[in-house]
């Protein structure tokens, strides 16, 4: 929902952030990773108890996962392996915020309240896929009432005031799941009226393909051409 609604204006904030961080001479890639290492710190600090602490760390995990995209533009490194990169983090990034949590309910609640963020998380999965699949098959998933920035927040917000966490949880849970089925129905939907998306998967694979060939073919020219150049060359008499 947010990202849908803020990301020109967030995006716009830290178009100068980006340009900045291009004068270190970091990488997108770069900043993905650190954001991955804050986030084994953070899951770190919940799981022994330190919430304050996994907050602020959360807080600065998420800084250079808001920076890599506006780095790769001011940069002009955006490429298809940096998105990709990008999102598997972001998932193992997930992963361990929530089993944090987990390892803390495991010790200070009870085990059975373990189950409740890895519920989250499987859910979370879940939307996070339906997308994915959807975008493969030329369909739109994107939107929902609890993505990942609002998750994000909520996350936060039960991290600064601890006996609200497992509510927070809950409520998350229940959203989570209410924007799987958001998605679920608007592809649904989609895929009703599309029939020949798989004709048009087909399409667009066939149209790379002869772009590639029609590439190799420009290239073997190029290179049949300066070898008959250079033959030429070579033949002409010494003056």
């Amino acid at each position: 929902m947010f990202d849908g609604k803020f990301r020109a204006s967030v995006d716009r904030a830290v178009t100068p952030i980006g340009a900045g961080l291009r004068r270190t001479g970091m990488s997108p890639d770069h900043l993905t990773v650190m954001g991955l290492l804050v986030a084994v710190g953070a899951a770190v600090a919940i799981g022994a108890g330190e919430l304050r602490l996994g907050l602020v760390l959360v807080i600065l995990a998420a800084l250079p996962d808001l920076f890599d995209g506006a780095l790769a533009k001011a940069s002009n490194t955006s490429s298809q392996r940096g998105a990709f990169f990008d999102s598997v983090i972001d998932r193992v990034t997930d992963a361990l915020l929530f089993g944090g949590v987990a390892w803390y309910f495991a010790s200070e609640e009870s085990p059975h309240m373990a189950m409740l963020p890895f519920a989250v998380l499987g859910v979370s999965s879940v939307i996070s896929y339906m997308r994915a699949k959807a975008e493969s098959l030329g369909l739109d998933a994107k939107g929902g009432l609890m993505e990942r920035a609002e998750r994000i927040i909520l996350f936060c917000l039960g991290l600064l005031i601890p006996p609200l966490l497992i509510p927070i949880l809950w409520v998350m849970l229940a959203l989570t799941a209410l924007t799987a089925v958001q998605r679920f129905v608007k592809v649904w939907k989609q895929a009703g009226v599309a029939p020949v998306t798989a004709a048009k998967i087909e399409m667009r694979r066939s149209r790379r393909q002869s772009r590639k060939v029609v590439r190799t073919e420009r290239r073997r020219t190029r290179i049949s051409r300066l070898s008959g150049q250079a033959r030429r060359d070579s033949d002409r008499p010494a003056r």
